[in-house]
């Protein structure tokens, strides 16, 4: 597997991701890392900064960049996608209209979401259909949120290996393990549900199952997330212990408000950071001073990290000097990029690795069709991910489930399809609208919004 790429190369997480790639080299026998994107200026600024985070690590690293597709995918043993249509202007946008309508902005939950995906699906499947042509053969690994909703557009409409990530299980799980102060490989959860939908039911602790303990306890639970989310009473009350993205299912009005109070959403409030950001670097970068831009790019990482959830839990601002987190961006255990460099090795790899993916179901989730795409714990090895079967859903949470993969299924085919009607009837499903005149006012004002990329809808 001699080159790896990265389309949308000229992302923020994309030194990260090269950071991961040169621990592993040696067990990837990787070549060269191909960065595609087609914000030239962008991907200029990021490749300058990748190559400085692997000479860093003391290694030599091919990576190249380039703005041809074909050109960047050809001899691919990975790909990487991760792309947003639209930028994050598009999401601070989407965001500010969801607040407008009386609904929490966020980029991959509600309106946002939703617009995100119609953004997307259309120049994904594209890109998808060339990758077919040319790297068939390829592992296609998707970052492209929603993750779960993107994964089952491909895995329905391309031939392409597909398996699409997410690190909020991963960060769960990792918190539970400090908490109960337990070493890595000593710790066992029994995951379920779709992406950023999911809830932990089990919890094994060397042989010891602690759920009981897990949930009786108020430091634990609080522990569990990166801002204070969930009442503990409710999560005994569920019996579940749900991932930090049901807050803005069973917490959508306190949302809501603290976005109001704090006059912002977290996209506007990123899309800020992020233009200051880039100022900077290409400053750096121009002056040729390439250690200081990777430490300006690893002081927006502890910023952007540190913030995560504040605003939308407690009105507190990403933009807050002293918010940032303790730990070294690079060196966390958690995040995109260990889960992407986790999933490569187990697939080059002899043993088997358990890793939470976003997959087709295959009988794992009784309540779901074999096809539908789930986030469930999965043996990956050479031959791929094998998902672990679970059983049936819950009854606290069935409904909510089979909602939202209704509402995922209906986003499709909108897409697929150009029709408005559908977009309409997707949030009519949608656990957070339901209403035909609010779901017909919110997508007239989403395409209004945006007809570059929204105006193939009619």
């Amino acid at each position: 597997m001699p080159k790896v790429t990265i389309i949308g190369g000229g992302g923020i997480r994309t030194p990260l991701i090269i950071h991961a790639l040169v621990q592993a080299q040696p067990l990837l026998e990787l070549d060269e890392v191909a960065l595609y994107d087609i914000d030239a200026e962008r991907l200029s600024v990021i490749t300058a900064l990748s190559r400085e985070a692997a000479r860093q690590q003391g290694r030599v690293l091919n990576i190249t960049l380039s703005t041809d597709l074909v050109e960047a995918v050809s001899g691919a043993g990975f790909i990487i996608h991760s792309i947003r249509v639209g930028g994050i202007a598009g999401r601070a946008r989407d965001e500010r209209l969801a607040i407008e309508h009386g609904i929490a902005g966020q980029e991959t939950t509600g309106v946002g979401g939703l617009a995100m995906a119609l953004r997307a699906i259309p120049v994904v499947l594209e890109q998808a259909r060339v990758i077919e042509r040319h790297t068939p053969d390829a592992w296609f690994i998707s970052f492209t949120n929603p993750a779960g909703l993107m994964t089952e557009a491909l895995t329905a409409h391309t031939k392409l290996r597909v398996i699409g990530i997410c690190d909020t299980p991963s960060e769960m799980f990792h918190r539970l393990s400090v908490a109960l102060e337990a070493a890595p490989g000593e710790l066992r959860t029994d995951y379920f549900g779709l992406n950023h939908l999911g809830w932990v039911r089990r919890v094994v602790l060397r042989d010891r199952d602690v759920t009981a303990q897990v949930l009786n306890d108020d430091a634990i639970l609080r522990s569990l997330y990166s801002a204070d989310l969930f009442d503990p009473a409710m999560i005994r009350g569920l019996g579940l212990i749900p991932s930090e993205y049901l807050f803005f299912y069973y917490e959508q009005q306190r949302a809501l408000a603290n976005q109001r109070a704090a006059g912002a959403s977290r996209g506007e409030e990123i899309a800020r950071l992020n233009a200051s950001l880039f100022e900077q670097l290409q400053r750096a970068i121009e002056g040729e001073q390439l250690p200081q831009a990777l430490a300006l790019y690893r002081d927006y990482l502890r910023r952007r990290s540190g913030s995560y959830l504040k605003l939308e839990a407690e009105a507190d601002s990403a933009l807050r000097p002293g918010i940032e987190q303790l730990e070294d961006p690079f060196d966390a255990a958690t995040g995109y990029h260990r889960i992407a460099l986790a999933v490569m090795t187990a697939l080059v790899g002899r043993e088997a690795s358990r890793i939470v993916l976003n997959v087709r179901n295959r009988g794992a989730l009784t309540d779901l069709a074999d096809d539908e795409v789930v986030e469930m714990p999965c043996q990956v090895d050479w031959q791929g991910p094998q998902v672990i079967a679970a059983g049936q859903l819950p009854v606290q949470v069935r409904g909510l489930v089979l909602a939202v993969k209704e509402y995922e299924r209906l986003t499709i085919r909108a897409a697929v399809e150009g029709s408005k009607e559908l977009a309409r009837l997707a949030l009519l499903t949608y656990p957070l609208i339901g209403e035909w005149r609010r779901a017909s006012r919110l997508i007239d004002a989403l395409c209004d919004s945006d007809p570059e990329h929204l105006g193939y809808l009619s």
